[in-house]
């Protein structure tokens, strides 16, 4: 018996070495912005005019401002510290164990419930077209399915899951990119203003600010696979910095498009990419409706890519039961990770509503992006080196600081019962930490024993 399960070939190997780094910049890139752009632009810029009227675009700019600081932040830290976790691994490696975990376990709950609310959005979107999704049980039988195919496409290998990203991202941007360029040639400028005197009240910018950042969020989940990039030093800062780039660009193109075609109209829109495009060109309706579907596909299989490595991650270091740190020998992925990631975001997209499921994550990644300014800041002063030269932010604590007080200011906007949900969160994650914690310890004096 002994000699049979010691000669028995293994399926799975634990640990970091068991990745591969086949991820260079244009794939991270990819990833990043297949991640931001997912739902949330295609409902937007009715909500933001509906908000700030004519000078919508400033929304965007604003919120770039808002964001640059954190993709700096990003940038750096992930330019330090090299191994798969993304947040979790960058705030352990400067503030410890403890501080890792609250980072890592928020982060997983803002992933996966993100990914659940875009499968009930893109459910609503297939129904459109095929009624009969609008039902209880087909519609739970296409988010099962959807799911089921993300999780074959990312089940065999990095390579093949990192292309189907850089497939989806193309599909999608195309589209996107031809209508916020050439319907810059159409825009009536009487419905459009970049005039900041002409912001309708502050609380109103800060409204639309909640909804742009939660609009620009993404990289945080992209970056998790660090541990599978090919020179992390110089690949992380360059696709993290270009991606938003091009994603800031492209939003604020396509605010200005849709208020300058659609005008009047535009706040009442329930698809205002789509109401904007068939303005330009009538098959564009279904283009662009078509385009949002496969978005939300791209989302769905970048967000489970990436959240399985993070939950790799914390198996990997103990936070989760052994067998999430094992990679599967044959495809070299976190078979686990990527099924128990699927299977809770099922169940959650079945039960719940793209509306209320945003909301559940919405605050606490301002947390997570103001715990990884910080984790930068520090990674810097203590001089953190992974692979290869970090990208040094000038200014000091400058940009840390900056970051954490947009944060702030942000998640000052949020309600009681908001702030209360993320409380109650934080307590149940310490209670969690807590009992992970003796159980380790209780191993440890067993095995010393």
């Amino acid at each position: 018996m002994t000699e049979t399960a010691s000669t028995a070939p293994e399926t799975s190997q634990r640990g970091e070495a068991a990745l591969v780094r086949s991820l260079g910049s244009f794939q991270l890139g990819a990833s990043i912005i297949n991640i931001i752009v997912g739902a949330g632009i295609f409902m937007l810029p009715a909500l933001l005019a509906a908000r700030m009227g004519k000078v919508a675009p400033l929304a965007f700019v604003a919120g770039a401002v808002a964001i640059i600081p954190i993709a700096l932040c990003f940038a750096a830290v992930g330019s330090r510290a090299s191994a798969t976790g993304g947040p979790y691994t960058y705030v352990t490696a400067c503030f410890g164990p403890f501080a890792g975990f609250l980072t890592g376990a928020l982060m997983w709950i803002c992933n996966v419930a993100s990914s659940a609310g875009v499968a009930a959005a893109l459910s609503s979107q297939v129904a459109q077209a095929f009624p009969q999704f609008s039902h209880a049980s087909p519609r739970a039988l296409l988010i099962a399915a959807v799911y089921s195919a993300l999780f074959a496409l990312n089940a065999f290998g990095v390579k093949l899951g990192a292309r189907m990203i850089v497939v989806l991202a193309a599909l999608k941007l195309t589209p996107l990119f031809l209508l916020a360029s050439l319907g810059l040639f159409f825009i009536d400028w009487q419905h459009v203003s970049f005039d900041w005197t002409a912001v309708p009240s502050w609380p109103a910018l800060g409204s639309s600010l909640v909804l742009v950042v939660f609009a620009y969020a993404g990289m945080e989940t992209a970056l998790v696979p660090s541990g599978e990039v090919r020179d992390p030093a110089k690949h992380v800062p360059r696709a993290t910095m270009s991606a938003i780039v091009i994603v800031v660009l492209l939003y604020i193109g396509i605010q200005a498009v849709c208020e300058g075609v659609l005008g009047a109209d535009l706040p009442g829109s329930d698809a205002p990419i789509a109401d904007a495009a068939h303005a330009l060109w009538n098959p564009g309706r279904t283009l662009l409706l078509v385009t949002a579907c496969v978005s939300m596909l791209g989302f769905l299989m970048g967000n489970l890519f990436s959240s399985s490595r993070l939950l790799f991650a914390l198996g990997r270091d103990g936070f989760l039961p052994r067998p999430f740190g094992l990679v599967d020998l044959r495809h070299r992925v976190p078979m686990l990770g990527l099924f128990a990631h699927a299977g809770v975001a099922i169940v959650l997209a079945v039960a719940g509503s793209f509306e209320t499921l945003a909301l559940i994550s919405g605050g606490a990644i301002c947390l997570v992006f103001a715990a990884v300014a910080v984790a930068a800041w520090r990674a810097q002063q203590i001089d953190l080196r992974g692979q290869g030269e970090p990208l040094v932010l000038a200014g000091g604590p400058l940009v840390p600081a900056l970051a954490v007080l947009t944060m702030a200011a942000i998640l000052a906007t949020l309600s009681e019962n908001e702030w209360l949900a993320i409380a109650l969160s934080l307590t149940a994650l310490v209670m969690v930490y807590a009992v992970l914690a003796a159980m380790r310890g209780r191993g440890a004096r067993k095995s010393a024993i």
